[in-house]
């Protein structure tokens, strides 16, 4: 069956999303010591990280939960301090991965057709594409908002294959999470790429139909399929 589509997930798979994440969470442990904070920062930094895998990593009140959490109060100029030097981080960072916007536009010059399903937010996920400066090569972006399911769940893929009007079987879906990404996808008959690039685990059995260290090795996976 030829290859009609192509998806993808967002986070660690077009944008190097943890990669902003632990730069931002550096500059705002770095900017909290800086206000008076007693504490050593690439420390506070490892610290504030990992309460962002447990807690919720695109929560808005992290650092409030963190801070509560850790002293059991909030210094309101330490917190200041902490989330302007996060969000000013942030959009310095928040980019494509290399290859990324010469893959879609390849991809798009052979008539393929686009999806991003995500786990994240509608609006955040928009703004991530759009900073990153890919929003325009996609068709669909399906998030959590459209369907309140989140992969592994076939609900968001389903979602995004009909929105494109093609069948699962036509599709190749990219992505870093194997428990979430690749079994939602094979589940439903989609060609599976894991982002060996974007994947922090690897120890896990990912069981994906192939797997790639850049992006664009899809393009020969794309004409493979077809």
């Amino acid at each position: 069956m030829a290859v009609k589509a192509v998806l993808f997930d967002l986070d660690n798979t077009l944008v190097d999303f943890v990669g902003m994440k632990k730069r931002a969470t550096r500059a705002a442990a770095r900017a909290m010591v800086s206000s008076g904070l007693k504490e050593d920062a690439e420390s506070l930094s490892t610290e504030l990280f990992e309460f962002y895998l447990s807690y919720w990593i695109e929560a808005d009140d992290a650092f409030e939960k963190f801070l509560l959490k850790k002293y059991g109060k909030i210094d309101i100029r330490v917190l200041a301090a902490g989330v302007n030097a996060y969000l000013k981080e942030k959009y310095n960072h928040l980019h494509a991965y290399p290859g990324v916007k010469e893959t879609l536009e390849q991809l798009t010059e052979r008539d393929l057709k686009l999806a991003v399903v995500s786990d994240g937010m509608r609006l955040k996920a928009w703004m991530r594409l759009n900073e990153a400066g890919i929003d325009a090569y996609f068709d669909t972006v399906v998030t959590f908002d459209d369907t309140g399911k989140k992969k592994p769940c076939s609900e968001p893929f389903q979602r995004a294959v009909d929105e494109l009007g093609v069948l699962s079987g036509e599709c190749v879906f990219v992505g870093d999470w194997p428990e979430r990404d690749i079994a939602g996808a094979k589940a439903l008959g989609m060609i599976t790429v894991l982002a060996r690039y974007g994947w922090l685990r690897k120890g896990v059995d990912h069981k994906a139909d192939y797997e790639i260290d850049d992006i664009k090795e899809i393009l020969a996976i794309v004409a493979n399929g077809k």
